[in-house]
């Protein structure tokens, strides 16, 4: 079974936190499952770029991008090499690191 280390990040999850889960997850339904909130404005429709993040390792055991993921990543904040949707990055037998941007281009945040 897989973990996902999620680093540190300020409100999210300050202390960071590991979690195992289950090929075949997206990040974000194992990030929301297991009390870190990410965003995800658009439902998990990959329409929009809240829940954004880095993947630092394990990149390689994910899903490939879809053509509508890397043209929404265009628009994220903070854009690197490493940078994913959480909700359409799904997770392969390999443990992951992954880190959420700080910042998101939502310009109104909503509690899911």
């Amino acid at each position: 079974m897989p973990t996902i280390k999620f680093l540190p990040h300020e409100t999210l999850c300050p202390d960071g936190k590991t979690i195992e889960v289950d090929s075949g997850i997206s990040v974000c339904d194992a990030a929301l499952t297991h009390g870190i909130e990410i965003e995800h404005a658009c439902e998990k429709a990959c329409a929009c770029t809240t829940c954004h993040i880095y993947v630092r390792r394990g990149m390689d055991s994910l899903n490939e991008p879809s053509e509508d993921e890397e043209d929404m990543l265009d628009k994220a904040w903070g854009l690197e090499p490493d940078s994913r949707l959480s909700c359409q990055s799904v997770v392969g037998e390999e443990d992951l690191e992954i880190e959420i941007p700080r910042y998101t281009i939502n310009q109104v945040s909503e509690n899911h």
